[in-house]
């Protein structure tokens, strides 16, 4: 841990290394940084990569001059995961999206199929309602649930399924992997049920629906919550001001200039430029020309203006308070003290702490083993469990059958040999044991209870939790001058029990 500011605040990397920043679009899981991870690692020259699911971004290590930016980019892209260098113009790709552009995008799509979604559910619960004596004539037919069914994985789900398909076939299965398995099964097998009846199988279409509406939601509020995590860094960001007044050089006085406007990214070394009072400084510089006060706080936490004259150094993102100056820049871009901070920070954020490797080391395999689970489950079930409980099993699924059957009624396919059985039956028939052919079939048992294990299953919060904790305390840190060189620093940081600071006043 550090205070603000030092001359060179970037942390340089190894002389013999370069270090390269993506960013990198597609992920929804701890599964998805491993497979990103093992893409990049796979390139030649890369020695090793760091990918945070939080800010979407990889920080790739390589030897010197042994890998392309763009190429990185590339493979990424055709892995699935959509990839930018990070400060790469559009120079290679006029067409490309920006990350802002793609998040936006991605926004709005999601806004939609949440809406659909959340359609289907209310309709599908709508056919609920004859469970407490309110028949909608069409609402409570199985096929009307079967059409929702379909169009909740065609439509809001439908990218769920491709992604979760791609990620399975490219041998790195992740949370959508596990969503399409459980809806595509559930979906399978109420299809199967509703065409032959005469196996005596229960449809449960509302699984697919339930299962598209609340996933999507969840997702929904992870983004915001993702976006108000990296509000303190985007503040941040906005310091820097977009554009800047450049002048001729000359020797003479600040009276009569003509400033000629452009943005701040197009200002070279050795630029003259005019800031006036109330101006963000644009670039780090020097004073040739007047004598004002700067308000430096953001970057020190010196609360009092600091009077700066020709000679004088001064950061971008400070603010020029009384007076018009004229400034030779020094340092544009990203080598400003203020972008530096930012990609001291933004490279903060993806270091990770001792226990988010544990934890991503385990989420990377989680889905296999989810998976891997989910088939044990199946095959104890069919093979051991149902025969060595099938006289317990009945009579608690006959149970269940008497409770629930004014629930489940229009989720019965038509054909069952005498139709549902009536409820008044229920008792003499469950104390003549006549009920043990309505106990359910192996493979449907074994098919549900897998099923439940692969939609309950989510590798997401493993993943999440600790770089949303890095992400904000980096970004809050920051936003009060505090720089957190990473979430290894943080995790030490507990241990922490006395600080001493060798200043008096405004600590710098």
């Amino acid at each position: 841990m550090q205070l603000i500011p030092q001359p060179q605040v970037a942390a340089p990397p190894p002389s013999d290394r370069q270090i390269l920043t993506l960013d990198v679009g597609g992920m929804k899981c701890a599964g998805c940084v491993k497979a990103v991870e093992t893409a990049l690692l796979q390139q030649p020259g890369v020695v090793a990569a760091t990918v945070n699911l939080m800010t979407e971004m990889a920080l790739v290590e390589a030897e010197p001059a042994g890998v392309d930016g763009p190429s990185l980019a590339i493979a990424l892209t055709e892995a699935g995961f959509p990839a930018q260098l990070r400060g790469a113009t559009g120079a290679a790709d006029p067409l490309q999206e920006t990350p802002a552009e793609r998040h936006q995008r991605e926004a709005r799509e999601r806004l939609g199929q949440l809406a659909i979604a959340c359609t289907l559910l209310f309709l599908s619960g709508l056919g609920h309602l004859s469970a407490f004596g309110l028949v909608l004539p069409g609402l409570s037919n199985i096929w009307f649930h079967a059409a929702l069914a379909a169009l909740a994985l065609l439509v809001p789900g439908r990218s769920m399924v491709i992604d979760g398909w791609r990620g399975l076939r490219r041998g790195a299965p992740n949370m959508n992997t596990l969503v399409s398995l459980g809806a595509l099964t559930a979906y399978s097998v109420s299809l199967v049920a509703l065409l032959w009846p005469a196996l005596g199988w229960e449809c449960f279409f509302d699984e697919p629906v339930m299962l598209v509406g609340f996933i999507l939601l969840g997702r929904t509020l992870e983004q915001q919550a993702r976006s108000q995590a990296t509000a303190s860094l985007q503040s941040l960001a906005a310091l820097q001001p977009s554009t800047a007044r450049k002048i001729p050089a000359s020797g003479g006085d600040l009276s009569g200039q003509t400033a000629m406007l452009l943005p701040a990214e197009h200002v070279a070394v050795g630029d003259w430029l005019l800031v006036l009072p109330g101006d963000k400084i644009p670039v780090d510089g020097e004073v040739v020309l007047g004598q004002t006060t700067v308000d430096e706080s953001m970057l020190t936490g010196e609360s009092d203006p600091i009077l700066r004259q020709a000679g004088d150094l001064v950061a971008a993102g400070t603010v020029n308070q009384t007076g018009a100056i004229a400034l030779r820049a020094t340092r544009t871009g990203k080598d400003t003290t203020l972008a530096q901070i930012i990609a001291l920070v933004e490279t903060a954020q993806t270091r990770k702490a001792p226990i988010q490797r544990i934890a991503d080391t385990v989420a990377g395999y989680f889905t296999y083993g989810v998976l891997t689970l989910a088939l044990l489950t199946f095959g104890f079930w069919y093979f051991i469990g149902l025969p060595l409980w099938q006289d317990s099993i009945a009579i608690s699924g006959v149970r269940e059958i008497g409770l629930g059957m004014a629930h489940t009624a229009h989720l019965a396919p038509a054909g069952l040999s005498g139709g549902m059985l009536e409820m008044a039956e229920m008792p003499e028939m469950a104390e003549r044991g006549e009920l043990y052919a309505a106990s359910p079939s192996p493979l449907l048992l074994s098919l549900k209870l897998a099923i439940a294990v692969l939609v309950i299953a989510c590798p997401c919060a493993l993943g999440l939790a600790t770089p949303t904790a890095i992400l904000v305390g980096s970004s809050l840190g920051a936003e009060r001058g505090l720089l957190i060189r990473g979430g290894d620093v943080l995790e030490k940081a507990r241990s922490l029990r006395t600080i001493v600071f060798d200043k008096t006043g405004t600590l710098t």
